[in-house]
């Protein structure tokens, strides 16, 4: 029993500590404020959660069926109709993922996805590579969606072409300043375009399914089957990896609960298996068009627009759906700023990340992630160019090694944990860490020459780059003793130096504040020459402030120097709690600070860094008038 309390009292200064510490210095990062916001207004519904955090899948059925394609045809044309099992396993593992992932939102209501499960169950190490993957995979994907879907425009107005970074960017730009202002309303501003999306890609499979050939006159040159090259496993599982990129974004929903409306669980839950009744049925759907009008890859156009037209014809229908795939493929980056910023703040909660990414100000958004995010972003978009081609083989590597730790860690969960029926969950999520590892072992083999060799590098740089972070903090923490029971204050006699450069108004609020907080009080100031010194002097003594006022002489202009040594003195004295105050003038406007001698930053920064004393910069407010 003795132990046990020990330990509780151990946590409470633990957790006192760190809330002195105020995540600067090794305790966890705090809210910037309450807030007065309605927090309901911030938070999303069921519905909003597609918009929100689901575009990055549901877009995915743009490229996911032309990628598989891709692979086959280089067996011959007769091997395009193996799309439509390959699609059935591929919806399989997304049935697999998204029961998964409902565990784990319920698990794991505080978000983190694949980092919470990993972090609980399969220890830091894992945790850190599921971090890392992650953060790679959020990149990746605001570029990716972002570059494709200009080059989706640029297909359909090829004037364009020269201007594609610029649009590229300023798209980023478009989603970082609504994220700014709240996923929810993101969400509200990007539910309308999801919507046309999504009833016309419905409409295009609807109508499709009642025809046996594509509408006549409609620009579709249908692929007759031919005699096919072996189809060896290899192929098979080659197609089956790049059909796989159509399930990216299917984690995100997990990674961001704390994001929906109350009861947060049930409607992370909800907007789930939304995510995967419509991402399913898109691809069993499209899949069976495919081979029903036999149509293959082709460079003119994608196999989305074939499909929509073999359909529906190139009417008012056609054009539609082909820009509204554009918008969705460009702002499915929207996925990512649901998700990185909430990981960031899990990452900066843990100490692997600087905890200002767990900052939130009034409104509820992480907004260093969002800007983080946004910056790596556009860093990347610039250094290819906005080249989607340069992009997809980077794209997906992330994500599935998330998808086999998640699945992993929840194999170990029921293990540990035995509910009722666990061996049948615990069966299933083994079998989706056993698909997606088969996939991501695919992605990384079969792409690494073509770029995914960035991937293989980036994700171990970052582990390093988190283990540094977690090392830095661990030190700080060991330094100021957090965690211990210190030993009792005691008073000690305080000496307080105030810096002068006239006798003003502010000095004397400066020596008032002086006077307030310490025992001994004196004042100096740094003169350059004999005439302005006496003066300072002469002014000290008719005012009579009842302070001393000791005069440095510089003869090089030179404040910082004589400061330091004049405190190194008084410490060699035996002062043992010094205070430096500092008085300074604080404009009525930003743009005037540029007008002040900035002595008093140089002069602080000076005597924190070669000084053991506590330095406090006193500013003076001018009048509003």
């Amino acid at each position: 029993m003795a132990r046990g309390a020990d330990g509780e009292e151990r946590m409470r200064h633990t957790k006192r500590s760190a809330a002195a510490a105020g995540g600067g210095d090794g305790g966890p990062p705090h809210q910037e404020g309450p807030g007065s916001r309605d927090e309901h207004a911030d938070e999303i519904t069921s519905l909003e959660g597609i918009p929100a955090l689901s575009l990055d899948a549901i877009s995915s059925v743009a490229y996911g069926p032309e990628a598989m394609l891709v692979v086959l045809a280089s067996a011959g044309a007769g091997a395009l109709a193996k799309i439509e099992p390959i699609t059935v396993a591929i919806v399989v593992l997304l049935v697999i993922l998204v029961f998964s992932y409902r565990q784990v939102i319920e698990a794991y209501p505080d978000g983190g996805g694949c980092y919470a499960v990993s972090k609980a169950n399969l220890g830091r190490r894992a945790s850190l590579v599921a971090g890392a993957a992650l953060v790679v995979d959020y990149v990746l994907t605001v570029a990716v969606s972002i570059a494709a879907g200009v080059a989706a425009l640029v297909s359909a107005f090829p004037g364009l072409g020269p201007e594609t970074l610029p649009i590229s960017l300023g798209i980023l730009g478009v989603l970082t300043a609504l994220n700014l202002r709240g996923l929810a309303t993101s969400a509200r501003a990007l539910l309308l375009p999801t919507a046309v999306f999504i009833a016309g890609i419905y409409l295009v499979i609807v109508v499709g399914l009642f025809r046996s050939h594509p509408v006549p006159g409609a620009g579709i040159h249908a692929t007759v089957p031919t005699a096919t090259a072996g189809i060896g496993v290899l192929l098979i599982l080659k197609a089956f990896a790049a059909g796989c990129s159509a399930l990216t974004g299917v984690e995100a929903i997990a990674n961001d609960v704390p994001a929906f409306r109350a009861p947060k669980v049930r409607r992370a839950m909800r907007t789930e298996v939304l995510l995967g009744g419509i991402l399913g049925t898109m691809l069993l759907g499209l899949s069976v068009l495919t081979v029903r009008f036999h149509v293959a890859p082709e460079a003119s156009q994608t196999v989305l627009s074939q499909i929509t037209g073999a359909s529906v014809g190139r009417g008012a229908i056609y054009y539609v759906v082909d820009l509204s795939t554009t918008a969705i493929l460009a702002i499915a980056a929207n996925t990512s700023f649901g998700g990185l910023p909430v990981l960031a703040s899990l990452l900066a909660r843990d100490h692997l990340l600087p905890h200002v990414f767990g900052l939130r100000g009034d409104r509820p958004v992480y907004r260093y992630g969002v800007v983080a995010l946004a910056v790596l972003a556009g860093v990347l978009l610039v250094a290819v160019n906005a080249n989607t081609n340069s992009l997809i083989p980077l794209f997906a590597i992330g994500v599935f090694t998330g998808f086999t730790l998640s699945q992993s860690g929840l194999v170990r969960h029921w293990h540990h944990e035995r509910p009722r029926h666990w061996t049948v969950r615990a069966a299933l999520n083994g079998l989706g860490a056993a698909m997606t590892a088969v996939a991501t072992v695919i992605f990384v083999v079969t792409k690494f020459a073509a770029g995914a060799w960035v991937v293989v590098i980036a994700i171990p740089a970052l582990i390093l780059l988190f283990s540094r972070i977690g090392a830095y903090y661990r030190d700080v923490a060991t330094e100021i003793g957090l965690g211990t029971v210190p030993p009792r204050p005691a008073a000690a006699r305080s000496s307080v130096v105030v810096t002068v450069a006239a006798v003003s108004r502010m000095t004397a609020a400066a020596v008032t504040a002086a006077l307030s907080l310490g025992d001994d009080v004196v004042a100096v100031s740094v003169q350059f020459d004999d005439e302005r010194a006496a003066s300072l002097q002469a002014d000290w003594d008719r005012w009579d402030p009842g302070v001393p006022l000791t005069i440095l002489r510089s003869r090089n202009r030179s404040v910082t120097k004589p400061m330091l040594a004049f405190v190194d003195d008084l410490r060699r004295q035996g002062h043992p709690q010094l205070l430096v105050l500092i008085p300074e003038v604080e404009p009525r406007k930003w743009r005037h600070q540029l007008l002040q001698n900035q002595r008093g930053i140089l002069l602080a920064n000076a005597l924190r860094r070669h000084c053991d004393v506590n330095v406090a910069r006193v500013p003076f407010p001018l009048s509003k008038g």
